[in-house]
């Protein structure tokens, strides 16, 4: 079974689908790995550290001939993969909603799409979730950004001069970018607080030494905490959030939102009347952005201020930690296909009954097959 990484083509991605470390694992196997060329510069990987662990380094078209499975970070234009072979698998972050035309075309050219971020969030897939994986880094990111446009201190510091007091931080969203960017606010000293519409994640916030804000007594969200994600609030929970929420927000210095829905908008979390109550200076990083965003007048991708308040619209922040976050999703990916490894067959055997090939199939045999994408 031959591999092949692509370099990736879109515009700001830093990540490679595979690192030194990965392709001895797929060599050991007993695959054949080809690595296109300049795949890791980015990533500070060089060619030759691919060379070295056994992959043979070539143009797109030399690494997509006889290829039976193509890893790739973003999907890749299509039309860039003119030499796939008809069968091989395609697996990456794929945007099945945002990209469905794309989709049509990997389904036409006999290309088996696995679309990696609709991993179902299920305890023996935890080490094949690029979603965990990406936002991890994400969450540690929207704090070191947000504390490089602050300007003042995290910590308390008392010295000769008088003492600093410490920064007061609100993360909006209890999820894996939200638990990080809470933990690494403490680390750097902030007095640090946070919320979500799960009330299942309130030990979370206080095992990480934050102070949990919550709406007491007013039903939450319907299906919460299904499959690991929040959907919709009910009105009534939107209204008593809006409140308790305005109350506490004018006190932060740095607030951080994540809050995103599966194939939906972002909710918003803060209005324009909110962020005028916060004190000139304070730093809102808003991480679902690319979703719409979570805080009214984020521009995605920029920096803005509004009543004297920075607006960092975040968008996918993983990308700014390329070695991490490359190294992160390059083993997401190969436990993903370790997993399915058929010894005897020299590739991976995915079950059609399987709870995760279910969910991360997208195309097969010519169709698309996933009824997530053909209900949409």
């Amino acid at each position: 079974m031959k591999i092949a990484v692509l370099k990736e083509t879109a515009a700001g991605e830093t990540r490679c689908a595979a690192i030194p470390e990965t392709v001895k694992k797929y060599i050991a196997l007993g695959a054949e790995v080809a690595v296109e060329r300049g795949a890791g510069e980015a990533a500070s990987i060089a060619d030759g550290e691919f060379e070295a662990a056994g992959a043979k380094v070539g143009s797109r078209a030399e690494v997509l001939r006889g290829a039976g499975i193509i890893l790739a970070v973003d999907g890749p234009d299509p039309a860039t993969l003119a030499e796939a072979e008809k069968g091989a698998l395609l697996v990456g972050a794929l945007d099945p909603l945002g990209r469905r035309p794309a989709v049509d075309v990997y389904a036409a050219a006999g290309l088996d799409a696995l679309a990696m971020e609709w991993m179902p969030r299920i305890t023996r897939a935890q080490s094949m979730d690029i979603l965990s994986s990406q936002s991890n880094l994400a969450g540690y990111k929207s704090v070191v950004d947000a504390a490089a446009a602050f300007g003042r201190a995290f910590p308390m510091m008392m010295t000769a001069a008088g003492t600093v007091s410490p920064a007061k931080a609100f993360v909006m969203g209890v999820g894996v970018a939200g638990l990080q960017a809470i933990a690494t606010a403490k680390r750097l000293g902030a007095q640090v607080s946070a919320t979500d519409v799960r009330s299942a994640t309130k030990e979370q916030i206080q095992s990480l030494g934050a102070k949990p804000i919550f709406v007491e007594n007013v039903a939450g969200i319907e299906g919460e905490g299904a499959g690991g994600y929040a959907t919709e609030m009910s009105e009534e929970y939107q209204k008593a959030q809006a409140e308790l929420v305005s109350s506490h927000i004018a006190k932060q210095d740095i607030v951080i939102t994540t809050a995103l829905i599966p194939g939906r908008p972002a909710p918003r979390l803060i209005s324009d009347a909110q962020l005028a109550t916060m004190r000139a200076g304070s730093v809102v990083v808003d991480l679902a952005a690319s979703a719409g965003g979570n805080v009214e007048g984020t521009v995605p991708g920029e920096s803005v201020v509004k009543h004297g308040v920075t607006i960092i619209g975040a968008v996918n922040l993983a990308r700014s930690l390329a070695a991490d976050s490359s190294a992160l999703f390059a083993r997401n990916l190969y436990n993903f296909l370790s997993a399915f490894w058929d010894q005897e067959q020299g590739a991976p055997v995915l079950p059609d009954d399987d709870e995760i090939v279910k969910g991360i199939r997208l195309t097969q045999g010519g169709k698309v097959v996933n009824e997530r994408l053909n209900a949409a």
